[in-house]
């Protein structure tokens, strides 16, 4: 298992998100200031910014397809598919934060997943939520 979260440690930090517009690079929020939740333990919000996404259109190749078809054959877990998620998620997850840093915020809260399939292979993932900017309660 650990190997197994090494190797994801390591796609996260080799990978950049590739939106196709343009992304501010320049600030980023700490992973611990996005949630699902509508609240922040420990933090009063102060503004809501409005909703931010990442969007992130992702295939696999012929070979990684076909690869993918044989392993369900014999059962069990497809990684070359898991992997393909697991990098779509994390690159939609990247350009939310972007985005949310770009206009001044420095949390997301009500952060969601979700998935389309636009054509056979071909699925966009969308990760979206709510900008804040947060302060600690005294």
């Amino acid at each position: 298992m650990k190997n197994k979260l090494d190797d994801l440690e390591q796609v996260k930090q080799r990978m950049t998100a590739n939106a196709p517009y343009e992304v501010s690079r320049r600030y980023t929020l700490p992973q611990h200031m996005v949630t699902t939740a509508f609240t922040l333990d420990n933090y009063r919000i102060v503004r809501t910014l409005g909703v931010v996404r990442g969007i992130t259109v992702r295939s696999r190749s012929f070979f990684g397809y076909m690869g993918g078809v044989i392993h369900s054959l014999k059962g069990g877990n497809i990684t070359a598919f898991t992997r393909l998620c697991e990098m779509a998620r994390a690159e939609a997850f990247e350009i939310m934060v972007q985005h949310a840093s770009e206009i001044g915020a420095n949390a997301i809260i009500g952060m969601r997943y979700d998935a389309t399939e636009l054509l056979s292979g071909i699925t966009e993932v969308l990760a979206y939520g709510t900008a804040v900017v947060v302060e600690p309660v005294e």
